[in-house]
């Protein structure tokens, strides 16, 4: 037998194909991946966010407000206090002459993003109301939502689900569909946890008791510590004064690691990068024997006493934790904090027995769509029906193997895109057989007639498909979940069918004509 470019390239075109459709048919058999299936086939966890992005803004307002009292500080001007509003506004009550000059030119030169509300003077006070631009707003509103986007795909990622679909919905929500997860609710908590650790200072000068009758120290707040007790289970919320000024943040973070104390009691240990590592060296060099509460999401994790000033960076968050809770704490931490808390407004789980039906009915319906294929194309086409049969099989063995090749993800509306392509792969036979037929009429031989047909068939397949996988490219891009995975096949199935029409079929052909004396063909 001869060998050509063609045999060369539909036997390494399949042997490839079926190399990676092998895991999916004999799972753990061979070691590669199988076929990602999707949400709708093989179970799974849909979710719809929403971020609370007015948190977002409220936490800019706060953090300026910090900020001006610092400048005012330093300047010597002094006020009778500066607040945020209940609609994220300003309010600075100051005396007259020098300071409101002080305060104006420093909201001038520092924070010239603010505007002036309001102004005025009540009871020899003079009161200004500033607020942060409209524009300023809705931009803080929209990166608020883009963060959250990121960190939840980080945190994820780390958790380890395959293909899953996470996009922005509308201006503040955010879908999220997880295919295999099994654990809910451990993934939910990942998700929704907010991770906003802080570095706060216990207040030892004043009663906690005291504090707790409602009349906190201005610059204090209530935090409690969840301990259990390991002999009942009951949770024990310890209440510690923490004052509000954070000496250091999550920001800093460059890693977070599962670790195991003497008593091999899961914990997590934090390490900071170089600034991050200066800051916390001066904060327990300063504060010599006083406790330093680690804060995560308005909760005391621990509240050690400083017994030396700490060099390296590095330190360790404990609470009582399984292993689990302090690895999904770590990666928390990693993919770092979410700009704003968020909500679950919808959430919805596929059971893996819906999936499997989904699946079954999927490949019975491609199943019977097929038989009826292959059998009209026999009675019609006879010998040469085979051929076309020989390669539809071939087609579905492509797309399966780049599926798995590619790792994309198989979804019902997928299944769908196979059934199309089926037809579609025919459809191009048809066209190669109906000219080999005009030219077998023309009195050509067997040979020439195969070979005129293919070529005259050939221009018009690839301007049909042409076109059909263009518009799949565009579905694929500008598509959502389930309109993805309807073009990934149809792409995958387009550019198969036309590799078994135009070179598998016409393979077949130049075999069988050059190995047996064919007087008249089969067609």
């Amino acid at each position: 037998m001869k060998l050509t470019w063609r045999k060369i390239l539909i036997a390494v075109v399949l042997s490839v194909a079926l190399v990676y459709c092998l895991p999916t048919l004999f799972p753990g058999w061979w070691p590669h991946k199988t076929i990602n299936l999707g949400l709708d086939l093989q179970g799974g966890m849909h979710l719809v966010l929403e971020v609370e992005t007015e948190k977002a803004v409220e936490s800019t307002v706060e953090r300026t407000i910090y900020e001006i009292k610092k400048e005012l500080r330093e300047e010597g001007i002094t006020h009778s206090g500066i607040e945020r509003t209940p609609s994220n506004k300003i309010h600075a009550t100051l005396g007259t002459g020098s300071d409101i000059d002080g305060f104006n030119e420093i909201i001038a030169d520092e924070f010239g993003n603010l505007e002036v509300d309001s102004s005025g003077e009540s009871g020899g006070k003079t009161e200004m109301v500033l607020t942060l631009p409209e524009k300023e707003s809705k931009d803080i509103r929209k990166m608020a939502t883009e963060q959250a986007l990121e960190t939840i795909r980080n945190r994820i990622d780390e958790f380890g689900v395959n293909e899953p679909d996470i996009r922005i919905q509308g201006d503040n929500r955010i879908l999220i569909q997880l295919p295999g997860i099994k654990d809910t609710s451990r993934a939910k908590d990942l998700i929704g946890r907010t991770a906003q650790l802080t570095f706060q200072l216990v207040d030892e000068e004043h009663g906690v008791q005291e504090a707790l009758k409602g009349n906190p120290p201005v610059g204090d707040e209530i935090l409690y510590q969840h301990k259990e007790d390991p002999a009942t289970g009951k949770v024990n919320k310890i209440p510690f004064l923490i004052k509000k000024r954070a000496l250091l943040d999550g920001s800093m973070l460059t890693d977070a690691r599962v670790q195991f104390d003497q008593f091999n009691q899961a914990q997590v240990g934090i390490e900071f990068n170089r600034k991050g590592s200066r800051i916390f060296e001066k904060i327990t060099g300063e504060n010599l024997n006083k406790r330093l509460a680690i804060v995560l999401d308005d909760k005391v994790y621990s509240a050690p006493t400083i017994q030396s000033e700490i060099a390296g960076g590095k330190a360790v968050i404990t609470g009582r934790f399984t292993t689990p809770e302090a690895r999904d704490l770590a990666i928390a931490l990693r993919a770092g904090a979410l700009p704003a808390p968020v909500k679950i407004i919808e959430e919805r789980t596929v059971g893996p027995t819906l999936g499997a039906d989904s699946i079954r009915q999927g490949l019975t319906s491609m199943v019977i769509g097929g038989a009826f294929v292959i059998i009209f194309m026999v009675i019609y086409y006879r010998r040469a029906g085979v051929i076309a049969d020989t390669a539809l099989i071939a087609n579905i063995l492509l797309i399966g193997g780049g599926l798995a090749a590619f790792q994309a993800t198989l979804t019902l509306p997928g299944i769908a895109g196979i059934i199309l392509t089926i037809g579609m792969a025919v459809d191009a036979n048809v066209i190669i057989y109906e000219r080999i037929r005009e030219e077998t009429r023309a009195g050509k031989t067997p040979t020439a007639a195969v070979n005129a047909g293919f070529d005259r068939a050939a221009l018009t397949i690839l301007d049909a498909n042409v076109t059909t996988l263009i518009a799949a490219i565009v579905l694929f891009q500008f598509g959502t979940g389930p309109v993805k995975g309807f073009a990934v096949t149809l792409s995958l199935g387009i550019i198969s069918s036309l590799f078994t029409a135009l070179i598998l079929s016409k393979g077949i052909f130049e075999f069988i004509l050059e190995n047996r004396q064919v007087k008249q063909l089969s067609i």
